[in-house]
């Protein structure tokens, strides 16, 4: 499934697109109320894709409106476990029959590296589907022990209407983590796509009708945070909200959750996460190979990129060799190029951004290796002597910088490592495992990988301490428990046949 093809192939296949324009609601593709729309661009030419519907207030009211029909009749949410199940599986079908499709969509609306959209986000998407489909009829309820005279059970139901808002660095894959278990839970959504990357979230949704899931149940509304994402977060029939993107923008959600119904929020926000190398880590070609993946893949436009190598003096020279050797074989270029590592930034904007921090970069530390931005594109950029309290090594950059921290011991490498309002996630390098294990648990982040760099799998929880998250967590059975509610339903037993009555 995950089997590249050829530059030409994939250009082929995006000269054949046609991309969705418009909003999906209660089942169609509806133009927005106002007739407006905006330009999606790619990154990487700086050529207009679609003119996507610009959609307002009147827009989400209507998507908001047919989401709660759908929800009270119980045309979803009241559907038999297994009937959701099996119409899940045959959505994720669906995104397999039409990968190559979406993932070029996803390469042409992102700037991401076809590479990674072929053998990471796409196949990832289907899996997380999959999993989720499968754990709607194992997901069980519970009874209290309450002894024989009543009995108290302990059930989940389904929220009601949630809205879904998506960041524009993993448009798909993300999309899924959210869909994946809050319609397997039984709810109806209401997606807002970043306003960068609208178009694989609108072909999802049209495959999820043909895959049988009812009008009403599913609908993306496109446009901008101002003109959506706000109305969404103070919407007083939306009963919950679930977003991943910055911290600063999170905030905000919980603000307009207080100003309106008090609806419940998750977030999974930002990162400025560490690589620990402790002093008697092995095999340091492996440990650079995990490093170089951690704060280059997809061009660090990641949340839980290893933006800080936090190393021990003593091994931080034939670290940094390796590392700097390594990232040579990172190739940055077109991003249907399969042999590209890396493609363009999302966006003139956010490139201005990561430039603003090479420059910074400059100034207060040692540039090693890349460093030069040029038409929407960054290489793999090194920065050594990077001081804590920097804005390198303490501000969330997101692109591909890495900054070298140096340290001369343990204690000093987690007070580092901890020394950030983030939390989110970490690798820890060590050949001796309880230092490693104690490392990790240290660390005050929701993942921490051991020898290695990731973010778990499926079917473990992925979210994030302090600012880089807020109540809920994505992936395994536990992100299930943000889409539903919990009741205690009391049945009282006792015999009282034989009581007095006044």
């Amino acid at each position: 499934m995950s089997e590249l093809l050829t530059r030409e192939e994939y250009a082929a296949i995006a000269d054949g697109l046609t991309p969705p324009r418009t909003a999906f609601i209660d089942g169609a593709f509806r133009a927005a109320q106002s007739g407006d729309t905006f330009a999606t661009v790619n990154p990487a030419t700086g050529a207009t894709l679609a003119e996507v519907a610009a959609c307002g207030e009147e827009d989400l009211d209507f998507a908001v409106a047919k989401a709660r029909e759908a929800f009270e009749d119980g045309r979803w949410s009241r559907r038999h476990p297994a009937e959701r199940k099996q119409i899940l599986i045959h959505l994720a079908k669906l995104i397999e029959r039409n990968r190559h499709e979406l993932a070029v969509m996803e390469s042409l609306d992102s700037g991401k590296p076809i590479r990674d959209c072929v053998t990471i986000d796409v196949p990832e998407t289907i899996n997380t589907l999959k999993w989720h489909a499968e754990a709607v009829d194992k997901i069980y309820d519970q009874t209290a022990p309450v002894g024989e005279d009543a009995i108290a059970m302990i059930v989940r139901e389904p929220i009601g209407v949630v809205g879904l808002v998506l960041p524009w660095n993993f448009p798909l894959l993300m999309l899924a983590w959210k869909i994946g278990p809050a319609l397997a839970a039984g709810n109806s959504v209401v997606v807002k796509p970043a306003e960068q990357t609208s178009l694989t979230a609108l072909r999802v949704a049209e495959l999820a009708a043909v895959a049988g899931i009812p009008r009403g149940v599913f609908n993306v509304v496109t446009g901008d945070g101002p003109c959506v994402g706000e109305p969404l977060g103070r919407h007083p029939d939306v009963d919950m909200v679930s977003f991943t993107g910055s911290t600063e923008t999170g905030r905000r959600f919980l603000h307009y959750a207080a100003d309106s119904n008090l609806k419940k929020v998750s977030l999974e926000c930002g990162g400025k996460n560490p690589a620990v190398v402790l002093e008697d880590a092995e095999d340091l070609d492996l440990v650079a190979e995990h490093v170089v993946n951690a704060a280059f893949w997809n061009m660090g436009e990641n949340c839980s990129a290893n933006s800080r190598l936090i190393v021990h003096q003593a091994i931080k020279a034939p670290l940094m060799e390796r590392v700097l050797a390594r990232i040579r074989d990172w190739r940055t270029g077109d991003p249907l190029d399969p042999a590209n590592h890396l493609g363009a930034l999302v966006d003139g904007e956010h490139f201005a951004k990561v430039c603003g921090y090479l420059e910074a970069g400059r100034a207060t530390a040692s540039l090693v290796a890349g460093g030069e931005g040029k038409d929407g594109y960054v290489p793999p950029t090194v920065f050594d002597d990077v001081k804590p309290a920097d804005p390198l090594g303490r501000e969330e950059v997101f692109g591909p910088v890495l900054s070298v921290i140096t340290v001369a011991s343990t204690e000093e490498a987690i007070a580092v490592a901890n020394d950030t309002p983030y939390g989110l996630a970490a690798s820890v390098f060590s050949a001796n495992g309880k230092q490693a294990l104690r490392a990790a648990r240290a660390i005050r982040a929701g993942t921490v990988t051991v020898n290695c760099y990731g973010e778990g799998d499926i079917t473990t929880p992925f979210g994030g301490y302090k600012q880089s998250g807020f109540w809920g967590r994505d992936n395994s059975v536990h992100a299930h428990d943000q889409y539903t509610e919990m009741k205690t339903i009391w049945v009282d037993l006792a015999d009282r046949t034989g009581e007095a009555v006044d």
